[in-house]
């Protein structure tokens, strides 16, 4: 490792010197501990007797070379600081124990050859492709339930490993067409409700659900299904335990020092990125995923807490947290041009997603959180109060066009009292149903990618648990499993048609076509991309509604979709011969009837 570059925060590769690497009849173990007084590493291959550490000749690193250390054994470092003698995982460990045990464990990570090849050379960052995300959590999507197939066989119950998940998983996201699935974090955590947010082994894939080199190949099976996977990164903060990063070296080598910045709102300390050694473990970290996993993206968690002082833009700018994720995004995109960085970010910074070498921060995507909380917002009201609020639907197209926007409909939507996203919608258990189809095709008409919960497209009412699995007996019930297929429909007209994501970051791409005229809360809009065109009507109220589509040259009318098609759960028979087009001549107009809460998508063809 270039320890200049080290210090200067320009490293994005430091695990590669730093952990525990196997090496000719042993393992070399490396940590940074600059203000330690001595280390020492335990493990299974000394019987967790002190083998003393040496200084190098940077002083602030400690190595020792173990003969006869192995992969897969655990290991500790032990920190000894004024009068304090304190047992840590390692920083850069590629794996450890499962809660409450925090031994780091020795990996090998080339062990693994990766056969995605095809799928790494033809992979981009989509911005002119469909992107179609479902988030998931990988031990609360299916749980083992003790049975198999076979009900006279009893298996273990609880997690699926990650390789094992690969067999439900992967046929799921195509039936379902989506095109990425996105795991919120996989980096070791000690505490199942932090979901994985608060984190102490950040090269250390959870051992909940398996090893390093399994999830590598459920990584790789994904890929070879023609999947990509995204990874929810922390790089904002970390857990508090003892045997962590905290007062790691017996100071404050990874925190703020002071406790009024130093800790998060959620019990965690933040990372103080102005210590270039802080940056290069973040970098590395980031590298880390991409590299070894062949992760297509990273969404940043937080993003606000690093911007802002603590979150909260009265306390200002943090300039330089600002400038280390830029430099990140940078390197990260020259180490990896087509892999996709997306933020979390609630807050109106500007150039979140312009490039950093135009003075940006670097991001591909960001999610667009004001979409999300005013879209809600307006189908929680009812109709009447939805006719004063059109802005609620129509202010996300004033900024859209000043970030390369997501629209996330994520776990946080779905948790602590908030109710589902079928449950926000207004009235009784029978209104709903109508309301989220509209709401969903409106969603996917928006310009912008797409991201979705698990849980969603099956509608469940219950809130999500990280203890339990799915209600996927929802689908036993005939307006669950036609809300799922109207789901599954909606992705597969999402990923097969131009106009729906090619214009997706063009003003030219969407246009208007009715707001709420005289209070009807009927909308329409026109999409534009690649040469095709579509248009949706949508009547958001609780009565039937009449428009008017005016044609713009000799066209043909086709639709794609109706919400409320009786298979869907509505009651509009669906066409019997879907060949049958609509033809139209320049100026003239027809005219769409909209049973309420209901929405259509049409394609235009020009002749």
């Amino acid at each position: 490792m270039d320890f200049q570059k080290f210090y200067m925060g320009e490293i994005y590769d430091a695990y590669a010197y730093l952990g525990a690497h196997l090496e000719d009849g042993g393992v070399v173990f490396r940590t940074f501990a600059p203000a330690a007084e001595k280390v020492a590493v335990i493990g299974e291959f000394n019987g967790w007797q002190e083998t003393e550490m040496r200084q190098t000749e940077h002083e602030q690193f400690w190595q020792v070379f173990v003969p006869g250390a192995k992969e897969g054994q655990m290991y500790k470092y032990v920190i000894y600081h004024g009068g304090n003698r304190v047992e840590h995982c390692d920083p850069y460990g590629f794996g450890m124990e499962l809660r409450p045990n925090f031994a780091s464990i020795i990996r090998d990570l080339d062990a693994y050859a990766f056969r995605d090849s095809a799928w790494m050379e033809r992979r981009t960052r989509n911005f002119d492709r469909p992107l179609n995300i479902y988030e998931l959590h990988l031990g609360s999507w299916r749980r083992k339930d003790g049975f198999e197939d076979n009900p006279d066989k009893p298996v273990e119950k609880g997690w699926y490993r990650y390789d094992e998940i690969a067999d439900q998983l992967i046929p799921y996201l195509k039936e379902n067409h989506y095109t990425h699935v996105e795991f919120m974090p996989l980096a070791e955590h000690p505490f199942d409700g932090s979901w994985g947010y608060q984190i102490t082994g950040f090269f250390a894939p959870t051992a909940r659900y398996g090893t390093a080199e399994q999830l590598q190949q459920l990584i790789d099976r994904l890929h070879q299904s023609g999947i990509g996977a995204i990874l929810d990164f922390v790089p904002a903060h970390f857990a508090m335990d003892w045997y962590a990063l905290r007062r790691y070296d017996g100071t404050e080598l990874y925190e703020y020092p002071s406790s009024d910045v130093s800790d998060s709102e959620w019990g965690s300390c933040n990372f103080i990125f102005s210590r270039r050694e802080v940056a290069c473990f973040m970098q590395s970290a980031g590298n880390y995923w991409l590299t070894k996993y062949h992760f297509d993206g990273l969404r940043y968690d937080a993003v606000s807490r690093i911007i802002y002082w603590m979150g909260d833009e009265r306390r200002g700018v943090n300039d330089v947290a600002v400038d280390f994720l830029r430099k990140m995004n940078a390197g990260l995109h020259r180490l990896h041009p087509t892999a996709m960085l997306i933020a979390e970010d609630s807050t109106s910074f500007e150039g979140c997603t312009k490039p950093a070498e135009q003075g940006g921060i670097g991001f591909d995507y960001k999610w667009d959180l004001g979409w999300m909380n005013d879209t809600l917002d307006y189908f929680e009201k009812q109709s009447f109060e939805r006719a004063q609020v059109p802005q609620k639907l129509t202010f996300s197209m004033f900024y859209y066009y000043r970030e390369r926007y997501l629209l996330p409909l994520s776990h946080d939507e779905v948790v602590h009292g908030k109710r589902t996203i079928i449950d926000k919608m207004f009235g009784d258990y029978d209104m709903k149903f109508p309301q989220a189809r509209a709401f969903y095709l409106y969603m996917y008409v928006h310009p912008g990618k797409k991201l979705n919960f698990m849980g969603n497209e099956i509608a469940q009412f219950r809130e999500w648990d990280e203890n339990r699995q799915q209600d996927w007996f929802l689908t036993k019930y005939p307006i669950h499993d036609a809300f799922h297929h109207f789901c599954e429909e909606l992705n597969g007209i999402y990923e097969k048609h131009l106009a729906l994501y090619a214009g997706d970051y063009d003003p030219a791409g969407f246009l208007w076509l009715t707001m709420n005229e005289n209070g009807s809360n009927v909308y329409g809009v026109r999409r534009k991309g690649d040469g095709e065109t579509v248009f949706a009507y949508f009547n958001f109220s609780d009565a039937e509604q009449h428009c008017r589509y005016t044609a713009v040259d000799r066209e043909r009318i086709a639709t794609l979709i109706d919400t409320d098609w009786q298979r869907f759960g509505g009651s509009t028979p669906e066409p019997q011969n879907k060949d049958d087009l609509m033809e139209l001549l320049p100026g003239q107009e027809a005219e769409l009837v909209l049973p309420a809460f209901s929405g259509i998508l049409c394609r235009v063809e020009t002749f």
